[in-house]
């Protein structure tokens, strides 16, 4: 057999397996990540990208109308210029995550360059909310070989998502909403009539946008609308919407 065949595709499976461990979401070879919830009524609401003046105050109102938790995985650069709104974030009940400092790909930060960012972000919510995030998500959800170590080094756990349904799309809030539409099914599957919760499975982590990683102010309302759609109808299917810390106790990995 030809030896550059056979390390051609030692090569194409290394790529693929590490395409894989960089960027899907339950993949575990870059370290453990959070995906899910237990039991299957807990959803932990996150948003990413912000904080935004422009549309995370209006998603503060929503979610205390609802009695709902989240979780605001935001960006060091923003929490320095709205040091106010992350401040207010903490004290409506929300947990606040890292997002780094300034939204690179880590896949193609060095390990300097990606420490620096988880601690400048970390050090931005210290300053604004005098807490200490020990939560992370990275940017587009890409990682690499050794941000696994950093996290864990940095006291932080990295969550990914179990629904992702692309709210930073240009469509319509209609659209949007249909691609949430997968929640309402997890519920009623793991609801059946006269049986309650249970069989070991497992509740949704929600990623969601309140802002945009490259410019303030971005328009998320089709974020809003949809969530003004879906809060009473997940809350009516018995969803109890928790951050992650409060799902952490029984959220399960992978």
């Amino acid at each position: 057999m030809n030896p550059w065949l056979i390390a051609g595709g030692a090569v194409t499976v290394g790529a693929a397996l590490t395409a894989f461990a960089a960027v899907a979401p339950g993949a575990q070879i870059f370290g453990p990540t959070l995906r899910h919830t237990t039991p299957p009524n807990r959803l932990a609401l996150t948003f990413d990208d912000g904080p935004n003046p422009a549309i995370t105050p209006q998603l503060l109102d929503l979610h205390y109308r609802y009695s709902a938790k989240a979780t605001f995985f935001v960006i060091g650069k923003y929490v320095r210029q709205s040091p106010a709104l992350v401040k207010e974030i903490a004290a409506r009940g929300h947990l606040l995550g890292n997002h780094t400092d300034s939204h690179p790909n880590l896949f193609f930060c060095a390990p300097a360059e990606t420490r620096d960012e988880l601690l400048r972000c970390t050090e931005a919510i210290e300053q604004a909310a005098s807490l200490e995030p020990r939560w992370f998500r990275p940017p587009f959800g890409f990682r690499s070989p050794w941000l696994g170590e950093i996290v864990h080094s940095q006291g932080m756990r990295t969550v990914m998502w179990s629904l992702l349904p692309g709210d930073w799309r240009n469509k319509s809030a209609d659209w949007l909403i249909a691609r949430m539409q997968p929640i309402a099914d997890h519920a009623r599957k793991k609801l059946p009539p006269g049986s309650g919760y249970g069989g070991g499975l497992l509740g949704d982590i929600l990623c969601l946008h309140d802002g945009y990683h490259a410019a303030q102010n971005a328009d998320r309302t089709r974020t809003l609308a949809a969530l003004e759609f879906w809060l009473p109808r997940w809350r009516d299917l018995g969803l109890e919407f928790v951050t992650i810390s409060q799902a952490a106790g029984k959220a399960v990995e992978g």
